[in-house]
Order: structure tokens, then sequence, then C-alpha cells
């Protein structure tokens, strides 16, 4: 399997963001580069290894449930794609 610069485009337009035709050759090679390391994972013998589904042997670790101050709305608002009295719009989802 192998990125393309159509790959890159398409996630970057996602992710709203506007990169050059120079970062979108960059991150194809990067991306490329990382699935080529991640395809070695293949050839190593697994056989007898047990699967891990985590690192850690931990269960329900969790954080005391406390308020905390949270972002202004005008910060949040910043990065919306658009607003509509102080609140997030989206697209339609029902109709």
């Amino acid at each position: 399997m192998s990125i393309t610069d159509k790959d890159v485009q398409h996630v970057a337009k996602l992710a709203r963001l506007n990169l050059t035709p120079e970062e979108e050759q960059m991150f194809t090679g990067q991306l490329n580069a990382i699935l080529q390391y991640a395809e070695k994972l293949n050839e190593l013998n697994t056989e007898g290894v047990e699967p891990t589904t985590h690192v850690l042997h931990l269960s329900n670790v969790m954080r005391e449930d406390e308020v905390r101050e949270s972002l202004p709305i005008e910060k949040v608002l910043l990065n919306a794609p658009d607003e509509e009295d102080d609140q997030i719009k989206v697209p339609a989802v029902l109709e």
C-alpha cells in the first residue's frame, strides 16, 4: 500500500489544512516511509506470542471527577468553520 499526492490532498482537505505542493510531496514521502517501516512488522515471527491489548496491565484507571475551568467560548469559536448564536454550526445530518 502506498500513499499518493491525492490521498494527502484529501486528508488535508478533511483537516482543513492548506498545503503547498511542496508540503504535499514532503508528506507523501514521509507517510510512505512510515508505511514501509510498518510493513517490516509482517516479517516478524509472532508464533507463540500472546496478543497484547494494552501495554500496561491496568484497568479502569480514571481521574477524579472534578469540575475544571473550560475554554472561553470565544476561543472555541475561533476554530469552528461556522457559528451561530455562540454555538458551532454544522451541516444538517438528518432530513
